[in-house]
Formats: structure tokens, sequence, C-alpha cells
């Protein structure tokens, strides 16, 4: 019994290894969002922060403000999304579609 407690320790030491690993790789994968017709776009990457946002100068307009505010949340809102769901997917291949509380 303590040998396959020892192998399932080390199965499980392996696993957070390779989580890390992901984790730090997953830092330097971005995704891309836009809303408006493409008019705000913003990057963020695999630890769910925002990198960039651009915003065409057509859009901005005095009058337009709350236009323009709503254009950066659905954009960003996206871009967060489409991060969790490249996170999802890439801690699935190591985790082998398991759901392990506290992983991610």
């Amino acid at each position: 019994m303590a040998k396959g407690l020892g192998n399932l320790m080390k199965q499980a030491q392996k696993l957070q290894k390779q989580m890390e690993e992901a984790q730090a790789k997953l830092g330097e994968k971005t995704v891309e969002a836009a809303a408006g017709g493409g008019m705000v776009r913003v990057v963020v990457n695999g630890k769910q922060q925002l990198v960039s946002i651009s915003i065409e100068k057509e859009v901005v307009d005095p009058e337009e403000v709350e236009m323009l505010q709503d254009m950066i949340l659905a954009a960003v809102n996206d871009g967060l999304a489409k991060s969790q769901e490249m996170v999802g997917e890439e801690m699935g291949k190591l985790t082998g579609g398991f759901n392990i509380p506290g992983l991610m």
C-alpha cells in the first residue's frame, strides 16, 4: 500500500510540475477579440491579463462615449472568455479531461 501511495505522490508531483510549466507557457499565448465590427480590439494572455487595446479613431466621438465604453467592455469580456477557453483546453490536455479542483 505504501508503494502505491508513493507512486501516486510521484505522479501528483509530476502533474503539478507540468501544470506550472503549462501556466508559464500560457502567459505567453494570447487571444484576440473585437467589438463594433473590429473598431475595438483587445489582446488577452493566458494569465487572464489584458495585454493591449486598440481603438479605431473613427469611434472616438465625445457624443458617443457610452457606445465606445460598451464596445470596450464587450471586447474585453470576449477576450477574457476566449482566454479562459484556451487555458481550459491546455489544462484539459494535462489532466486527461478530468476537472481537478484547485488546479485551474
